[in-house]
Protein backbone atom coordinates (compact mmCIF):
# COMPACT_ATOMS: atom_id res chain seq x y z
CA UNK A 1 0.00 0.00 0.00
CA UNK A 2 0.93 3.61 -0.76
CA UNK A 3 0.96 5.85 2.45
CA UNK A 4 0.96 9.62 2.25
CA UNK A 5 1.33 11.36 5.52
CA UNK A 6 2.15 14.70 6.79
CA UNK A 7 3.01 16.26 10.02
CA UNK A 8 3.98 19.58 10.63
CA UNK A 9 5.69 19.88 14.10
CA UNK A 10 8.05 17.50 16.37
CA UNK A 11 5.14 15.65 18.12
CA UNK A 12 3.65 14.94 15.01
CA UNK A 13 6.75 13.79 13.58
CA UNK A 14 7.56 11.43 16.01
CA UNK A 15 3.88 9.86 16.59
CA UNK A 16 4.17 9.80 12.25
CA UNK A 17 7.33 7.45 12.79
CA UNK A 18 5.79 5.26 15.53
CA UNK A 19 2.65 5.00 13.01
CA UNK A 20 5.06 3.89 10.55
CA UNK A 21 6.81 1.12 12.67
CA UNK A 22 3.71 -0.26 13.25
CA UNK A 23 2.52 -0.10 9.64
CA UNK A 24 5.49 -2.22 8.65
CA UNK A 25 4.23 -4.80 10.75
CA UNK A 26 0.44 -4.93 9.11
CA UNK A 27 1.48 -4.36 5.86
CA UNK A 28 4.23 -6.60 3.61
CA UNK A 29 4.43 -3.64 1.22
CA UNK A 30 4.19 -0.42 2.60
CA UNK A 31 5.57 2.43 0.23
CA UNK A 32 6.03 6.27 2.78
CA UNK A 33 5.64 9.42 1.08
CA UNK A 34 5.87 12.41 3.84
CA UNK A 35 5.67 16.01 5.08
CA UNK A 36 7.62 15.27 8.68
CA UNK A 37 10.67 14.79 10.38
CA UNK A 38 13.90 13.52 11.27
CA UNK A 39 12.30 10.31 12.81
CA UNK A 40 10.08 9.77 10.68
CA UNK A 41 12.84 9.79 8.04
CA UNK A 42 14.52 7.35 9.92
CA UNK A 43 11.63 4.47 9.14
CA UNK A 44 12.42 4.80 5.36
CA UNK A 45 10.55 6.30 2.39
CA UNK A 46 10.40 9.62 1.17
CA UNK A 47 10.34 12.69 3.20
CA UNK A 48 9.10 15.91 0.73
CA UNK A 49 9.10 18.67 3.20
CA UNK A 50 10.94 19.04 6.92
CA UNK A 51 8.27 20.17 9.36
CA UNK A 52 11.03 22.76 10.38
CA UNK A 53 9.87 24.49 7.48
CA UNK A 54 6.27 24.87 8.25
CA UNK A 55 5.70 25.21 11.96
CA UNK A 56 4.29 28.44 12.64
CA UNK A 57 2.94 29.86 16.19
CA UNK A 58 0.00 31.89 17.03
CA UNK A 59 -2.31 34.14 14.92
CA UNK A 60 0.05 37.24 14.55
CA UNK A 61 3.01 34.32 12.90
CA UNK A 62 0.40 32.49 10.73
CA UNK A 63 -0.55 36.13 8.91
CA UNK A 64 3.24 37.11 8.94
CA UNK A 65 4.26 33.95 7.10
CA UNK A 66 1.22 33.79 4.86
CA UNK A 67 3.34 33.60 1.70
CA UNK A 68 5.08 30.22 3.08
CA UNK A 69 2.16 28.55 4.36
CA UNK A 70 0.30 28.98 0.80
CA UNK A 71 3.57 27.86 -1.11
CA UNK A 72 3.59 25.03 1.24
CA UNK A 73 -0.13 23.67 0.61
CA UNK A 74 0.36 24.08 -2.92
CA UNK A 75 3.25 22.00 -3.18
CA UNK A 76 2.08 19.19 -0.44
CA UNK A 77 -1.45 19.30 -2.66
CA UNK A 78 0.49 18.69 -6.11
CA UNK A 79 2.40 16.06 -4.62
CA UNK A 80 -0.36 14.04 -3.43
CA UNK A 81 -2.11 14.24 -6.54
CA UNK A 82 1.29 13.08 -8.34
CA UNK A 83 2.00 10.36 -6.17
CA UNK A 84 -1.52 8.92 -5.87
CA UNK A 85 -1.70 7.37 -2.91
CA UNK A 86 -3.90 4.45 -1.32
CA UNK A 87 -4.62 6.68 1.67
CA UNK A 88 -3.29 10.01 3.28
CA UNK A 89 -3.08 9.91 7.04
CA UNK A 90 -2.61 13.61 8.28
CA UNK A 91 -1.34 14.03 11.83
CA UNK A 92 -2.72 16.70 13.96
CA UNK A 93 -1.27 19.91 12.83
CA UNK A 94 -5.26 21.31 11.99
CA UNK A 95 -4.83 24.94 10.32
CA UNK A 96 -2.61 23.16 7.54
CA UNK A 97 -4.36 19.67 7.41
CA UNK A 98 -8.15 20.22 7.53
CA UNK A 99 -7.37 22.16 3.97
CA UNK A 100 -5.52 19.17 3.03
CA UNK A 101 -8.25 16.81 3.66
CA UNK A 102 -10.73 19.07 2.16
CA UNK A 103 -8.53 18.97 -1.33
CA UNK A 104 -7.72 15.06 -1.03
CA UNK A 105 -11.66 14.12 -0.34
CA UNK A 106 -12.60 16.35 -3.46
CA UNK A 107 -9.83 13.94 -5.37
CA UNK A 108 -11.66 10.57 -4.18
CA UNK A 109 -8.29 10.16 -2.51
CA UNK A 110 -9.43 8.40 1.12
CA UNK A 111 -8.30 10.68 4.10
CA UNK A 112 -7.40 9.26 7.86
CA UNK A 113 -6.70 11.69 10.63
CA UNK A 114 -4.40 10.34 13.54
CA UNK A 115 -4.57 12.75 16.33
CA UNK A 116 -7.80 14.59 16.44
CA UNK A 117 -7.48 18.54 15.69
CA UNK A 118 -8.26 20.51 18.58
CA UNK A 119 -12.02 21.30 17.86
CA UNK A 120 -13.35 21.18 21.20
CA UNK A 121 -10.85 23.65 22.15
CA UNK A 122 -12.79 26.69 19.64
CA UNK A 123 -14.38 26.90 16.64
CA UNK A 124 -16.32 23.57 16.85
CA UNK A 125 -18.02 24.29 14.26
CA UNK A 126 -15.07 22.70 12.08
CA UNK A 127 -16.30 19.45 13.02
CA UNK A 128 -19.07 19.81 10.46
CA UNK A 129 -16.00 20.01 8.37
CA UNK A 130 -14.10 16.91 9.44
CA UNK A 131 -17.00 14.81 8.80
CA UNK A 132 -17.35 16.06 5.13
CA UNK A 133 -13.96 15.68 4.48
CA UNK A 134 -12.28 12.86 6.46
CA UNK A 135 -13.21 9.16 6.40
CA UNK A 136 -11.67 8.05 9.58
CA UNK A 137 -10.79 9.95 12.78
CA UNK A 138 -8.32 8.10 15.31
CA UNK A 139 -8.52 9.93 18.62
CA UNK A 140 -5.91 9.68 21.75
CA UNK A 141 -7.64 11.56 24.16
CA UNK A 142 -10.55 10.01 25.91
CA UNK A 143 -13.00 12.53 26.24
CA UNK A 144 -12.91 13.38 22.20
CA UNK A 145 -15.26 10.54 21.52
CA UNK A 146 -18.07 12.03 23.50
CA UNK A 147 -17.04 15.29 22.39
CA UNK A 148 -17.65 14.00 18.53
CA UNK A 149 -20.71 12.00 19.28
CA UNK A 150 -22.90 15.34 20.42
CA UNK A 151 -21.98 15.99 16.69
CA UNK A 152 -23.21 13.08 15.37
CA UNK A 153 -19.68 11.67 14.42
CA UNK A 154 -18.24 7.93 15.19
CA UNK A 155 -14.53 8.00 15.89
CA UNK A 156 -12.01 5.77 17.08
CA UNK A 157 -10.44 6.17 20.29
CA UNK A 158 -6.72 4.38 20.01
CA UNK A 159 -5.50 5.39 23.13
CA UNK A 160 -2.39 8.06 23.74
CA UNK A 161 0.91 7.04 21.39
CA UNK A 162 2.95 8.75 24.32
CA UNK A 163 2.64 5.53 26.35
CA UNK A 164 3.78 3.63 23.47
CA UNK A 165 7.10 5.88 22.78
CA UNK A 166 7.42 5.85 27.35
CA UNK A 167 6.97 1.99 27.07
CA UNK A 168 9.86 1.50 24.42
CA UNK A 169 12.25 3.86 26.32
CA UNK A 170 15.32 2.46 28.02
CA UNK A 171 16.73 4.48 30.43
CA UNK A 172 20.52 5.71 29.56
CA UNK A 173 22.39 4.26 32.51
CA UNK A 174 25.66 6.57 32.17
CA UNK A 175 22.99 9.45 31.13
CA UNK A 176 24.66 11.83 34.08
CA UNK A 177 28.47 10.79 33.11
CA UNK A 178 27.97 11.85 30.01
CA UNK A 179 26.15 15.01 29.98
CA UNK A 180 28.48 16.12 32.65
CA UNK A 181 25.91 16.78 34.70
CA UNK A 182 26.03 16.40 38.69
CA UNK A 183 24.74 14.86 41.46
CA UNK A 184 22.53 17.61 42.36
CA UNK A 185 18.65 17.07 41.68
CA UNK A 186 17.65 18.30 38.06
CA UNK A 187 15.38 20.75 37.14
CA UNK A 188 14.31 20.49 33.47
CA UNK A 189 13.73 23.53 31.25
CA UNK A 190 11.50 22.36 28.55
CA UNK A 191 10.60 25.76 26.60
CA UNK A 192 9.31 24.34 23.16
CA UNK A 193 10.20 23.44 19.91
CA UNK A 194 9.03 26.38 17.78
CA UNK A 195 11.18 29.50 17.61
CA UNK A 196 8.57 32.01 18.50
CA UNK A 197 7.98 29.83 21.79
CA UNK A 198 11.89 29.50 22.49
CA UNK A 199 12.15 33.33 22.38
CA UNK A 200 9.94 33.74 24.70
CA UNK A 201 9.60 31.71 27.33
CA UNK A 202 13.14 30.54 27.68
CA UNK A 203 14.38 33.85 28.67
CA UNK A 204 12.07 33.44 31.77
CA UNK A 205 12.85 30.25 32.94
CA UNK A 206 16.50 31.06 33.13
CA UNK A 207 16.05 34.24 34.76
CA UNK A 208 15.19 31.79 37.81
CA UNK A 209 17.99 29.41 38.13
CA UNK A 210 20.02 31.68 40.35
CA UNK A 211 17.31 31.05 43.04
CA UNK A 212 18.79 27.82 43.03
CA UNK A 213 22.44 26.81 43.76
CA UNK A 214 21.87 23.24 45.50
CA UNK A 215 19.91 22.04 41.67
CA UNK A 216 21.54 21.39 38.18
CA UNK A 217 19.22 23.07 35.40
CA UNK A 218 19.26 21.48 31.95
CA UNK A 219 17.33 22.39 29.19
CA UNK A 220 15.58 20.12 26.72
CA UNK A 221 16.72 21.56 23.61
CA UNK A 222 15.26 21.16 19.97
CA UNK A 223 17.37 19.33 17.16
CA UNK A 224 16.10 22.37 15.17
CA UNK A 225 18.30 24.58 16.47
CA UNK A 226 22.06 24.30 17.41
CA UNK A 227 24.46 25.27 20.73
CA UNK A 228 25.09 28.82 19.10
CA UNK A 229 21.25 29.44 19.11
CA UNK A 230 20.62 28.46 22.55
CA UNK A 231 23.81 30.31 23.98
CA UNK A 232 22.41 33.56 23.01
CA UNK A 233 19.80 33.09 25.82
CA UNK A 234 21.81 30.99 28.31
CA UNK A 235 24.91 33.51 28.18
CA UNK A 236 27.60 32.26 31.17
CA UNK A 237 24.47 30.91 33.21
CA UNK A 238 25.92 27.08 34.15
CA UNK A 239 23.08 25.44 32.27
CA UNK A 240 23.16 22.37 30.23
CA UNK A 241 22.27 22.02 26.97
CA UNK A 242 20.73 18.47 25.81
CA UNK A 243 20.25 17.81 22.19
CA UNK A 244 17.92 14.50 21.48
CA UNK A 245 17.37 13.48 25.23
CA UNK A 246 14.38 14.65 26.85
CA UNK A 247 13.12 11.27 27.67
CA UNK A 248 16.71 10.80 29.37
CA UNK A 249 16.20 14.15 31.10
CA UNK A 250 12.46 13.75 32.27
CA UNK A 251 13.87 10.00 33.84
CA UNK A 252 16.27 11.97 36.06
CA UNK A 253 14.77 15.21 36.80
CA UNK A 254 13.31 16.45 40.00
CA UNK A 255 10.72 18.90 39.11
CA UNK A 256 10.60 20.83 35.34
CA UNK A 257 9.16 23.99 33.70
CA UNK A 258 7.19 22.93 30.91
CA UNK A 259 5.88 25.02 27.77
CA UNK A 260 2.11 24.13 27.00
CA UNK A 261 2.15 21.45 24.44
CA UNK A 262 2.46 17.08 24.08
CA UNK A 263 5.64 18.45 26.53
CA UNK A 264 3.49 18.80 29.62
CA UNK A 265 1.29 15.19 29.30
CA UNK A 266 4.92 13.75 28.92
CA UNK A 267 6.22 15.06 32.00
CA UNK A 268 3.21 13.66 34.21
CA UNK A 269 3.65 10.58 32.54
CA UNK A 270 7.72 10.19 33.98
CA UNK A 271 5.60 11.04 36.87
CA UNK A 272 7.96 14.92 37.29
CA UNK A 273 6.06 17.35 39.05
CA UNK A 274 6.04 20.55 37.05
CA UNK A 275 4.75 23.97 36.30
CA UNK A 276 3.45 24.28 32.92
CA UNK A 277 3.94 28.31 31.10
CA UNK A 278 2.54 29.72 27.91
CA UNK A 279 3.25 33.18 26.24
CA UNK A 280 2.16 33.72 23.05
CA UNK A 281 1.90 37.67 20.99
CA UNK A 282 -0.39 40.39 22.05
CA UNK A 283 -2.64 39.83 19.09
CA UNK A 284 -2.56 36.12 19.14
CA UNK A 285 -3.80 35.77 22.86
CA UNK A 286 -6.42 39.03 22.66
CA UNK A 287 -7.81 36.70 20.03
CA UNK A 288 -7.37 33.68 21.35
CA UNK A 289 -9.48 34.28 24.20
CA UNK A 290 -12.12 35.54 22.85
CA UNK A 291 -12.19 32.17 21.10
CA UNK A 292 -11.39 29.24 22.91
CA UNK A 293 -13.65 27.77 25.02
CA UNK A 294 -12.08 25.34 27.28
CA UNK A 295 -10.82 25.89 31.08
CA UNK A 296 -6.89 24.60 30.60
CA UNK A 297 -4.44 25.08 28.37
CA UNK A 298 -2.60 22.02 29.28
CA UNK A 299 -3.26 18.54 28.42
CA UNK A 300 -2.97 17.39 31.79
CA UNK A 301 -5.62 19.44 33.13
CA UNK A 302 -7.75 18.95 30.44
CA UNK A 303 -7.59 14.96 30.56
CA UNK A 304 -8.90 14.92 34.44
CA UNK A 305 -10.63 18.27 33.81
CA UNK A 306 -9.47 19.55 36.87
CA UNK A 307 -6.61 21.44 37.87
CA UNK A 308 -3.43 19.32 38.69
CA UNK A 309 -0.62 21.36 37.28
CA UNK A 310 -0.27 25.28 37.35
CA UNK A 311 -0.90 26.94 34.35
CA UNK A 312 0.86 30.24 33.90
CA UNK A 313 -0.17 32.35 30.74
CA UNK A 314 1.07 35.11 28.97
CA UNK A 315 1.14 37.90 31.97
CA UNK A 316 1.19 35.73 34.41
CA UNK A 317 4.19 33.76 33.05
CA UNK A 318 6.80 36.06 34.64
CA UNK A 319 10.20 35.52 37.14
CA UNK A 320 7.79 36.01 39.89
CA UNK A 321 5.26 33.38 40.20
CA UNK A 322 7.71 31.02 37.94
CA UNK A 323 9.45 31.11 40.98
CA UNK A 324 6.69 30.71 43.62
CA UNK A 325 5.30 27.73 42.13
CA UNK A 326 8.45 26.03 40.84
CA UNK A 327 9.22 26.38 44.78
CA UNK A 328 6.20 24.37 46.11
CA UNK A 329 6.45 21.42 43.79
CA UNK A 330 10.35 21.03 45.10
CA UNK A 331 9.95 19.56 48.52
CA UNK A 332 6.56 19.21 50.54
CA UNK A 333 2.83 18.75 50.42
CA UNK A 334 2.33 20.45 47.36
CA UNK A 335 4.64 18.16 45.42
CA UNK A 336 3.21 14.76 47.38
CA UNK A 337 -0.65 16.11 45.70
CA UNK A 338 0.77 16.52 42.28
CA UNK A 339 2.06 12.79 42.46
CA UNK A 340 -0.81 11.63 43.63
CA UNK A 341 -2.89 13.59 41.11
CA UNK A 342 -0.52 12.15 38.06
CA UNK A 343 -1.75 8.64 39.66
CA UNK A 344 -5.16 9.63 38.64
CA UNK A 345 -4.07 10.78 35.34
CA UNK A 346 -2.46 7.61 34.80
CA UNK A 347 -5.01 5.38 35.38
CA UNK A 348 -7.50 7.78 32.57
CA UNK A 349 -4.58 7.08 30.03
CA UNK A 350 -4.87 3.41 29.90
CA UNK A 351 -2.23 1.35 28.03
CA UNK A 352 0.15 1.76 25.31
CA UNK A 353 -0.53 0.03 21.81
CA UNK A 354 -2.09 3.26 20.06
CA UNK A 355 0.33 3.13 17.30
CA UNK A 356 -0.20 -0.72 16.48
CA UNK A 357 -4.30 -0.57 16.68
CA UNK A 358 -4.19 2.59 14.54
CA UNK A 359 -2.41 0.65 11.99
CA UNK A 360 -4.57 -2.55 12.69
CA UNK A 361 -7.69 0.24 11.36
CA UNK A 362 -6.36 2.20 8.76
CA UNK A 363 -5.14 -0.92 6.87
CA UNK A 364 -8.42 -2.96 7.38
CA UNK A 365 -10.45 0.66 6.28
CA UNK A 366 -8.14 0.57 3.27
CA UNK A 367 -9.23 -2.67 2.35
CA UNK A 368 -12.51 -2.35 3.33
Amino acid sequence: MKYYLVAGEASGDLHGANLMKALKEEDTEPVFRYFGGDKMQAEGGELVKHYADMAFMGFTEVLLNLRTIFKNLKACKADILAWKPDVLILIDFPGFNLKIAEFAKANGIKVCYYISPKVWAWNQKRVLKIKKNIDHMFCILPFEVDFYKEWGMKVDYVGNPLLDEIAQFEPEQAFRLKNKLSEKKIIALLPGSRKQEIERLLPVMLSITENYPDYEFAIAAAPTFNETYYHQFTGSKNVKLLFNNTYNLLHNAHAAIVASGTATLETALFKVPQVVVYKGGTISIAIARMLVKIKFISLVNLIVNKKIVTELIQEDCNSVKVNEELKIILEGEGRKKMLLNYDGLLALMGMPGASAKTAKLILSYIKA
